[in-house]
């Protein structure tokens, strides 16, 4: 069985700690953990192989983190816009051998459960064997008006229902055949693409066709085109085929299921102290209870606090009422009228050949502290509004600056005029470190002109 695990999506509802470039799914939210390592070891205790959907920027972070847990033969595809989950699944599909068993999963949920997933996990293979598309339906504890339910006949499904209100919720509670949709499935490739022929022809045309323009060359992601992939209409799994199919089973799951959708369900994953608050030992609580602070940068000190949700972040501050955090939201709304990148960039930005932070970002000048990986290097690159100083802290820096390359060592500098082709490599085995001041009328991301690169980004 081949875990197929999506990695769409931006996470808004978990801002400052989640952005465009470090979504939920792979910020360390857990003690340097995140959702997607979580996910990855706990669908491998079932699963011999992982298939990654994602964007291009997601697609370093993916790759660095399987990494770290020494799994490095993952099959990648890359979509250059999102078109919502049939086309996602529908893609990695139709290159696998039809009788392959997929269990496709977010990259973003909690499962505490991991033996009760696991039997359900097999549990779920079986009827994928007999040629049905099984869908997890979690074992709910509470009326909760957020997710879509399905009813259930043992494992048949009668029908999936959209988001209730509150008192239809309560009485799906009591009903006891209503389970809420996981977003988790199963099946053969060959299951699900006769059913989407069926009930979304044109999806699956156009992804057929968005493949056949795809040169896929073994051990490199797959890169779909970007206008090919605007042609695929979008649509989620859900509408495009589990509603409409005859063939659907649903597997009763009470594992311990969390889409942490929010920061309030992000609060019951933590372990809290004697008040009720999560552990954190840089907050400092006087009179302060039952409340979600997270910041591990400068000391956090609460006075007579009830219920409330704190989160510091280097370059953005978030303090609401614990029960208003869904209105999060509203807040990304705002930064993007504004035109601010808080909601795209957090201060540390991964990048395929290391990270760079921002240190400080005024009016005509950037400060950077960047990290590339031994044996690696930056596009070679121009920019039309900026200079750049760069003073080496560790390693040595193999440096090109229009037709000539030398080395720059610790506590050397070297200056880029504006407009000048230049290069910074890392040909050592330790990390290169260097500090970088950006001097110029604009210092946005955007003014890069690259040349080459070594990653195929534009």
């Amino acid at each position: 069985m081949i875990n197929l695990i999506l990695c769409g999506g931006n996470g808004t509802r978990l801002w400052p700690v989640s952005r465009s470039l470090m979504p939920k799914q792979f910020a360390p939210l857990f003690d340097g953990q995140s959702l997607f390592r979580k996910t990855v070891v706990t669908n491998s205790a079932v699963c011999s192989a992982q298939f990654i959907v994602s964007n291009a920027d997601q697609f370093f972070l993916a790759k660095d983190q399987l990494e770290a847990e020494n799994m490095h033969s993952a099959k990648f595809l890359l979509e250059p816009v999102g078109r919502n989950t049939a086309p996602a699944i529908a893609l990695a599909c139709l290159t696998l051998d039809p009788e392959e068993i997929v269990l496709v999963s977010p990259s973003d949920h909690v499962i505490r459960k991991k033996d009760a997933y696991k039997a359900v996990l097999l549990r779920a293979e079986e009827l994928a064997k007999e040629g049905n598309l099984v869908t997890f339906g979690i074992t709910p504890t509470s009326p909760e008006t957020g997710y879509g339910y399905i009813e259930a006949e043992g494992e048949n499904v009668k029908r999936f229902v959209e988001k209730p209100d509150l008192a239809t919720a309560e009485k799906y509670l009591l009903a006891g055949n209503f389970y809420w949709n996981s977003g988790i499935f199963c099946f053969k490739a060959k299951t699900f693409l006769s059913e989407l022929a069926k009930y979304s022809p044109d999806i699956l045309e156009a992804s057929k066709k968005a493949l056949a323009a795809t040169a896929v060359e073994d051990g490199e992601p797959i890169r779909i085109d970007l206008e090919d992939m605007k042609a695929i209409p979008s649509n989620s799994i859900d509408y495009a085929v589990m509603e409409k199919s005859d063939k659907v089973k649903v597997v009763p799951s009470d594992i311990g299921w969390s889409d942490l959708g929010s920061f309030d369900s992000l609060y019951g994953e933590y372990p809290h102290d004697e008040n009720g608050n999560n552990v954190n030992p840089r907050h400092i609580a006087v009179g302060s209870k039952n409340s979600l602070v997270l910041g591990s940068q400068r000391a956090i000190a609460t006075i007579d606090l009830d219920q409330m949700l704190i989160v510091d972040t280097p370059d953005a501050l978030l303090v609401a009422p614990l029960k208003s955090s869904q209105k999060v939201k509203q807040v990304v709304e705002e930064l993007k009228k504004r035109g601010s990148d808080l909601m795209t960039v957090p201060q540390t930005v991964n990048r395929p050949w290391g990270t760079y932070s921002v240190l400080e970002d005024t009016e005509r000048y950037k400060m950077k502290r960047i990290v590339v990986k031994p044996g690696k290097r930056l596009s070679l690159q121009k920019h039309l509004h900026r200079s750049e100083h760069w003073v080496v802290v560790s390693g040595t820096a193999t440096v090109t600056v229009g037709d000539k390359v030398f080395y720059v060592r610790p506590n050397e500098s070297t200056y880029i005029p504006m407009g000048e082709v230049h290069r910074l490599q890392n040909e050592g085995k330790l990390p290169l470190v260097i500090v970088e001041i950006q001097v110029g009328e604009y210092t946005g991301e955007d003014d890069i002109i690259r040349m080459e690169d070594d990653f195929h980004r534009n």
